[in-house]
Order: C-alpha cells, then sequence, then structure tokens
C-alpha cells in the first residue's frame, strides 16, 4: 500500500544536523561503508528499528547488508535471512502473475474487466469500461481502498478480500475510466482475484508456483502461508516499548507478500526482462511504458511518481536528470516499509526493507547508493551535490492571479486559499513533510516556500478543472533528497444548501463516530484516527470532510485529483439504527459519539459482543475514570482504551497488560466475536 504511511502514520521526521556523519558518509572509499553509514542514520536518526538492502548487478550480488536489531529484547542483529513485509511493492507481484496470464494468452489487458470476473457490479454504469490495463496504471476511476479489517495482528483472516466484490456493487466510480491515474489499491485487490479466477488457483498458490519456485525464493511468503514467523523482523510502535505481535496485511495483492532484500532484487530480474522462463519481453517492456501520459497528469518535470503497469515510476528522478531510466516500486505497511529500484539499461536492482522509518526514506537512501554504483562503474561521470535553496525575492504579482482565490478541496478536506498581496498560506503538504507556511510571488506564476524549497502554482487542466500544482524538493539529512510535483487541492464551486439540509449538516459539526465493524485485531486500534471519524462541516459553502453535500443525509466525493492527493475518495451516508445515528463510510458503519452510553461505575461488570459482531464501545465519565480496570477476555477478544484526545492508553491485543488505569475522560471499545463475554473488574 504505496505510502501508506503518508496518510494513516504521518511519517515523524527527526531531523538533526550532522555535517560530519555526512561528510564521513560522502568520503568513504567504498560502496558498501556509504551504504552502511546511510542504514545507521536511518537507525539513529529516523525511527528505524532495522534496515536491510541488497544489490544485484548482472545477476550477483555486489551488496547484501543489514544495520539495526531483529529483536531488541534479546538484542540479535539483523540478517540476510530476516523477512519483511514489503507493502505495495506487493504490487509488482500481482502485476507479474497478471502479465503472466497475459503471456499465456488468458488475459487481454484492454478487455473489460467484466469478462473476467463476472460478479464485479458497480452502482455506476461506467464499471464496464473498466480493463486490467486500468487497474494497473490506476487509471479505473475506483475511489481508492477498503482498508476495514485488512491490517490485522496474528489474524489471516480473508474478509477483506471476500467482501470487496459486494462492497464495490453499492458504490460509484470518481471519474470515467482511463480519464487520469491516481493511485488505487482496490484495483490491485480486483487483480489478485482476476489472478485467482483466470488461473483457477488461490492467489498464495499461483505466486509460489509460478514465482517463488522457479526463482528459487523460499522466503517469499503470504500472511495465508506456512512458515516461521520467527524469520519477520520484529516490528515496534513509537509509543509503546513491547515489540509488536505479527503484522499481516490480508490485502495480499496490494500489500501482503513477505521477502528478504536479496530475494526482492532478485526478482527484479524478472521485472527486468531477465526471466523470460516467467515473463516475456514483450510483458516487460508493456510494464515500463508510460502509462501516466494517457490521461490527465500533473508534467513530465522531474518526479518520483510516473506510474507504468505496477510501477511507481517508470522515469524515476534523480537518475533522469543523469540520461538514466531507473524504474521504482515503494510500499508501507503500517510497520514494514520497502522499495525496489530496477536499472534495466544496466541490470542493476536495488532492495530496502525495514521495520521502521518510511518507503520515502528506503527510497532516497536506494536511490543514493545506485547513483554511486553508477559512478563507481563509470555509467555517469560524478553524483552531482544535493541541491541547496535560498530564502526568495518577492516581486510585484500580476493582479490576475488574485481570481485564484477561494474554495479548494481534497479528499477529507475543503479550505479557503486567499492570495493577498503576492501572498498566501498552505496547510501542511506531503502528510506532513512540507510543513504549514506561507508562501510568496517569485514571478511565473510561482508562489514559493519561505526557505525556497517548494514552489506552488495554480494550473487550468484539459478537464477545465484548476488544481494547486506543488513542486517540492525534500531534503533529509544523512539520507538526501527526493523531488515530488503534484496536484493538491482542487478548485470548487460554492454548493447552495436548503435551510433544512443546512441546519441538519451544521448539527452535525464537530461530531465523531466510532467504528463498530473493525476486528479486534486490527492494527487500526493504535491509531485511532482510523477508528474515529471526526466530522468537520463547512454549512456555508456544501461540504463535509471534502464531499459536497446532496441532501440531509448524503454527500459525495467530489475530489478528481490526478498522482496521488485524490486517493482513497469516500462518500458519507447517515442513518439512525435503534435510536442511534450511523455514519456509513467505505462500507464499515460508525456509530455517533452522542449513542454511546458510559460504562458502568460499580466493581463488577459483564458486557458482550452483539450477535451481528461489532465492536461495542463505552464513555469513560467520571464514575469509571481514574480507576484501574482488568479484563477477563475470550481468546477471540480483547479491548482498547482512549483518552479525550483520542490518544490510545492501551490495547490488549499489542501490550498483553494485566490491567489499565482508565483516563480521566475518553472512551473504551470491546471486540471479539458474536457472543463473546467480558469479565471486567474496575478498581
Amino acid at each position: 500500500m504505496k505510502k501508506l504511511i503518508s496518510f494513516l502514520c504521518t511519517a515523524v521526521l527527526v531531523i538533526t544536523p550532522l555535517a560530519d556523519v555526512r561528510a564521513e558518509a560522502n568520503n568513504s572509499g567504498t560502496i558498501e561503508a556509504r551504504a552502511e553509514q546511510i542504514a545507521k542514520e536511518m537507525v539513529q536518526n529516523y525511527g528505524v528499528t532495522s534496515v536491510q538492502y541488497a544489490i544485484m548487478d548482472e545477476g550477483e550480488y555486489i551488496l547484501s547488508d543489514s544495520v539495526g536489531l531483529h529483536d531488541k529484547a534479546s538484542q540479535k542483529p539483523i540478517d540476510k535471512d530476516s523477512m519483511y513485509g514489503i507493502g505495495s511493492v506487493s504490487k509488482m507481484v500481482v502485476t507479474a502473475a497478471a502479465m503472466k496470464l497475459v503471456d499465456s494468452g488468458k488475459i487481454d489487458l484492454d478487455e473489460p474487466l467484466t469478462s473476467y470476473i463476472k460478479d464485479f457490479k458497480m452502482a455506476d454504469a461506467r464499471y464496464t469500461q473498466i480493463t486490467p490495463r486500468m487497474l494497473m496504471n490506476h487509471s479505473s476511476g475506483l475511489y481508492g481502498t477498503h482498508y476495514g479489517n485488512s491490517m490485522l495482528f496474528e489474524d489471516n483472516d480473508t474478509r477483506n478480500h471476500d467482501e470487496l466484490l459486494l462492497k464495490l456493487q453499492s458504490e460509484k466510480l470518481k471519474s470515467k475510466p482511463g480519464a487520469y491515474s491516481v493511485y488505487a489499491n482496490d484495483g490491485f485487490q480486483l487483480l489478485e482475484i482476476l489472478v485467482e479466477r483466470v488461473s483457477g488457483l488461490s492467489y498464495s498458490e499461483y505466486i509460489a508456483k509460478f514465482i517463488s519456485e522457479p526463482l528459487k525464493l523460499e522466503s517469499t511468503k503470504t500472511p495465508l502461508d506456512s512458515f516461521d514467523r520467527a524469520q519477520l523482523s520484529e516490528t515496534y510502535w513509537p509509543t509503546l516499548e513491547m515489540k509488536m505481535p505479527t503484522e499481516n496485511a490480508n490485502i495480499i495483492g496490494t500489500g501482503g507478500v513477505y521477502s528478504t532484500a536479496e530475494e526482492l532484487s532478485q526478482f527484479g530480474e524478472v521485472l527486468m526482462g531477465n526471466r523470460p522462463d516467467i515473463l516475456s519481453e514483450s510483458a516487460v517492456k508493456a510494464m515500463q511504458s508510460h502509462e501516466y501520459r494517457k490521461g490527465i497528469w500533473v508534467s513530465d518535470e522531474q518526479n518520483t511518481i510516473n506510474y507504468g503497469l505496477g510501477w511507481d515510476s517508470v522515469d524515476l528522478a534523480p537518475f533522469s536528470d543523469y540520461g538514466v531510466t531507473a524504474l521504482a516500486k515503494g510500499g508501507d505497511t503500517m510497520l514494514y516499509h520497502a522499495v525496489l529500484i530496477t536499472i534495466p539499461e544496466h541490470d542493476i536492482s536495488m532492495a530496502v526493507l525495514s521495520s521502521g522509518g518510511s518507503s520515502i526514506y528506503n527510497q532516497m537512501f536506494a536511490s543514493k547508493v545506485l547513483l554511486e554504483v553508477l559512478a563507481d562503474q563509470g555509467i555517469i561521470d560524478k553524483v552531482k551535490p544535493d541541491q541547496t535553496f535560498s530564502s526568495p525575492d518577492k516581486v510585484k504579482m500580476p493582479t490576475e492571479l488574485s481570481a485564484y482565490s477561494g474554495l479548494y478541496g481534497t479528499v477529507g478536506e475543503t479550505l479557503d486559499i486567499t492570495i493577498k498581496d503576492g501572498e498566501m498560506q498552505l496547510p501542511a503538504l506531503l502528510g506532513g513533510i512540507i510543513p504549514e507556511q506561507k508562501y510568496v510571488y517569485t514571478g511565473d506564476e510561482y508562489f514559493t516556500s519561505a526557505d525556497g524549497s517548494v514552489k506552488a502554482s495554480f494550473v487550468k487542466e484539459r478537464n477545465d478543472k484548476v488544481y494547486v500544482k506543488v513542486q517540492g524538493m525534500i531534503t533529509l539529512p544523512g539520507i538526501g533528497q527526493t523531488v515530488m510535483n503534484t496536484y493538491d487541492y482542487q478548485k470548487l464551486d460554492h454548493n447552495a444548501l436548503d435551510a433544512a439540509t443546512k441546519e441538519k449538516w451544521t448539527a452535525r459539526d464537530g461530531s465523531k463516530y466510532y467504528a463498530l465493524d473493525e476486528k479486534i485485531t486490527s492494527i487500526f486500534y493504535l491509531l485511532p484516527s482510523m477508528l474515529i471519524k471526526n466530522l468537520s462541516v463547512d454549512a456555508k459553502n456544501g461540504y463535509a470532510n471534502g464531499t459536497q453535500i446532496m441532501d440531509a443525509n448524503n454527500a459525495e466525493n467530489i475530489a478528481e485529483i490526478p498522482v496521488m492527493n485524490g486517493r482513497d475518495a469516500f462518500d458519507l451516508q447517515f442513518y439512525t439504527k435503534n435510536g442511534a445515528e450511523i455514519l456509513l463510510q467505505d462500507g464499515q458503519e460508525y456509530i455517533a459519539e452522542e449513542a454511546i452510553t458510559p460504562i458502568f461505575g460499580g466493581k463488577k461488570g459483564i458486557t458482550t459482543i452483539p450477535a451481528n459482531g461489532q465492536a461495542r464501545w463505552y464513555a469513560i465519565d467520571a464514575r469509571s475514570g481514574n480507576k484501574s480496570i482488568t479484563v477477563d477476555s475470550p481468546k477471540t477478544g480483547g479491548y482498547a482504551v482512549y483518552n479525550d484526545k483520542g490518544e490510545m492508553v492501551d490495547f490488549s491485543v499489542a501490550t498483553n497488560q494485566e490491567s489499565t488505569k482508565l483516563p480521566k475522560s475518553g472512551f473504551i471499545v470491546f471486540g471479539g466475536d458474536s457472543g463473546d463475554v467480558f469479565q471486567i473488574q474496575l478498581k
């Protein structure tokens, strides 16, 4: 699930001046020493527990190493056999699997998907235009991702996979298929189903038989495979000391494969066309095509995102600066992070895997090391120094640019942008990596950040929509630089509401809704922002959480933003069930906070999971606050506690604590199988 950390768990960048360390790395005499120094930097200063990396050159490993700990408790170091979740790099596996079926004539990339998945239906007639190619190049028009019950601790439940087609039946598309590419995880879930339907095998069986076995990959597995889980590198959550249980990304085609750096770089041989017994040259070339150019796109400027089939980038910066074509796919689960970069012309591939951190860090690490390899081999003259920037000089702005002031939106939010006296304010971008700041007009229709590293402009595209375009150079001390060119916001029209609708939504502003359908084994209980939906209503303009209000109980996605920022769109639907207001989003129910009753204040009590299996939420009030709670949970059950700020206090599945001191106020949730009974003591 590419860049999942940017959208679920904002990366915390610990940026410390380390001039001496960087100088040491730059002066180290070998590729091995330089790579090791960057890896150590990631472990010491960027929240990484361990990092493992390998480079293959013409079929031989020229580098394979690791830094950090497999397990903090034993202080066992990581080694080349330690396994990691590879996140969305798994998309290259499912793409290769589908392309193998193309090679055998069983799939046509440009035939309707409905030719192969007969029960694929949506509440939008345009769904019949979706093809396998559009799934691979992110141009299907699907809303994005059904994350529900996908990321589970020590639980390989397949319900996310099994329920996807049913959930899609009631959903619309956000754009005409093929109109533009924007990241969509669900497309690769559908590819997984496509491979299963056409091959007659389960997806795990298929990749074992046709990819892992021919390549002799012994550590490339899925959550459904049998293997020694002790091989998986340990993972940790930033606010907890204990190691986390095994993480299963059960959206396997999208992000569920485990592997090692050596085996992933060996898989790169397939993607460079060096294993025609697995994938034909024509299939490999097709995957490397510049698919992003077929629809609306931000520009052909240097970038780290330009989609092929499966690939995030088929012309990766900074290699494009040197006339070298590199391809990249990055990925993040909640706890693991990965990148694979290949340079087909020179038969080089590199994989970097980590526990903790971000795929962005891994990609910057791999890019920096691979440039050094190219320089050492004489393929490029030398590695250019990182770009530097200076404070911009503000110039007089043409008055017509003031017309771009107004209401803008992206998935999840709207904002007013005011351009006055050649200045404007933008919120944090790229998941917080670019901070909220003021931009000043510097000429050529660009507004520039205070440090000069980010430029913003306004672009009217051929679909007649106006976008905020952001060009940013991100510098992480000790790791390197990366460039991002994206459309971040879309200009919106005023949406007038009738009095009754306006009143209804105004009353909901600031309300919170709590997830009922997420399994208690879900990692999302560590990250309550995934479980608790905060409603922000702009009734004056007619929007809520970035969606356009349609009537008193429904709001629909309006964002049509290419590249990344239009991903994971959603609609909002409200209804009443058993006297409580329920929010339906992405096929899952959330209960209004005002309908949640307080937990008992006495010494002992019980709670039972209802027949529908939904979670039980309780408020912590003056009667229960500051007391210690002890819960006798069934084997299939667990609970989580949150304070009044929505911060996780305890999550029994991860922490296994005997008791928890409840906060002064907040919420507690119990989850398990239907009929599970929890014996509760408060002291």
